[in-house]
């Protein structure tokens, strides 16, 4: 049994012209000590996704339907005081901004020492101890001054690790990081990544990362979801849907990080924009973009325009492209050698 499985989740917001699906029809499993990457372009839902997964989305969205199981108990049923028992406690996330998610009224030991007696009958002196010790098992330098100083005094990547710290002080099965390093340079994003990777690896801690940069999923995952229009477009193992994506969307991804254009050229870029939720097209959501959801004259290909692709494997992958499918069925079948 996975530690979690997500099974056709679905998540609507009302609006004046109707329910915005924001996620369709999403499923997806994490197991222990696994490392999941979910990537996309903003408004691809992916957030929105993540904070589903703990009924933690803002009124009026809701989950219309699907499944969210941890350990085989079902989540989506379960009230807010239900869900105490496992926000925080057995599921922690790490949020976009660390210095929105500190309170800047409180000082860092206040902060941890109550997010710890909120779950945990424990003295205070006892909580500043643990404090302590996973602000150390950080490498926070200093630890005893930082638990006196408010989150202003703190550089940006220091608060990140107070959160990430904050996040660890209850010993949680999974962490759902949402773009960890934003907004960290290059040296604290590295360092960032590090400390993940070996969190997971010696607590055997299930990990979830929501990036828009595949550069930091490519260096801190293992699996990879690539998320278009509240959908999984494709999904398999980081390291070869990097090496050969199969998807067009995630083709131009790739395509798009600067370490793929040579010096002096232009980047590459996906033409067009995401769409709104409100105005999805039928059909593949990405097909105004694609270069494939065309046909030689310039006209839409009619599959593409008209009926939302299916998962299919191709290779160690799972896509939802008609292209691809196209290409599968048509492929020569290789004879075995006599």
């Amino acid at each position: 049994m996975a530690l979690l499985e997500v099974e056709h989740l679905e998540v609507c917001f009302p609006s004046r012209d109707g329910e915005i699906r924001a996620v369709r029809d999403v499923s997806f499993t994490l197991e222990r000590g696994e490392r999941l990457g979910i990537v996309g372009e903003s408004g691809a839902g992916k957030s929105v996704l993540a904070f589903s997964l703990l009924k933690l989305l803002s009124r009026p969205g809701r989950i219309v339907r699907g499944q969210v199981r941890f350990e085989g108990r079902e989540l989506t049923p379960l009230s807010d005081r239900q869900l105490r028992r496992i926000r925080g406690n057995r599921v922690a996330m790490i949020f976009q901004d660390p210095l929105t998610t500190l309170n800047p009224v409180l000082t860092i030991g206040q902060q941890m020492i109550e997010s710890l007696k909120a779950h945990r009958r424990i003295a205070a002196r006892d909580a500043r101890i643990l404090a302590l010790h996973k602000l150390r098992q950080l490498q926070v330098s200093s630890p005893e001054q930082r638990l006196e100083q408010y989150p202003h005094q703190l550089s940006g990547g220091l608060c990140q690790r107070v959160v990430i710290a904050i996040a660890l002080l209850l010993d949680p099965d999974i962490i759902i990081a949402d773009e960890p390093t934003t907004a960290l340079d290059v040296t604290i994003q590295a360092e960032i990544i590090a400390l993940l990777r070996q969190l997971c690896d010696k607590h055997n801690v299930g990990l979830i990362v929501i990036s828009h940069d595949l550069g930091v999923i490519g260096q801190l995952t293992q699996r990879l979801l690539v998320m278009y229009a509240g959908r999984i477009v494709e999904q398999g193992p980081t390291r070869e849907i990097i090496n050969d994506a199969q998807h067009p969307y995630t083709q131009g991804l790739i395509n798009a990080l600067p370490q793929m254009t040579l010096p002096r050229q232009r980047l590459a870029q996906i033409p067009g924009n995401m769409p709104t939720l409100s105005r999805a097209p039928d059909g593949c959501a990405f097909h105004p973009r694609c270069r494939y959801g065309f046909t030689s004259s310039g006209q839409p290909r009619q599959d593409c325009r008209e009926r939302v692709p299916g998962i299919i494997v191709s290779g160690d992958s799972q896509v939802a492209c008609h292209w691809v499918q196209e290409l599968i069925a048509t492929a020569p079948v290789e004879e075995d050698m006599p």
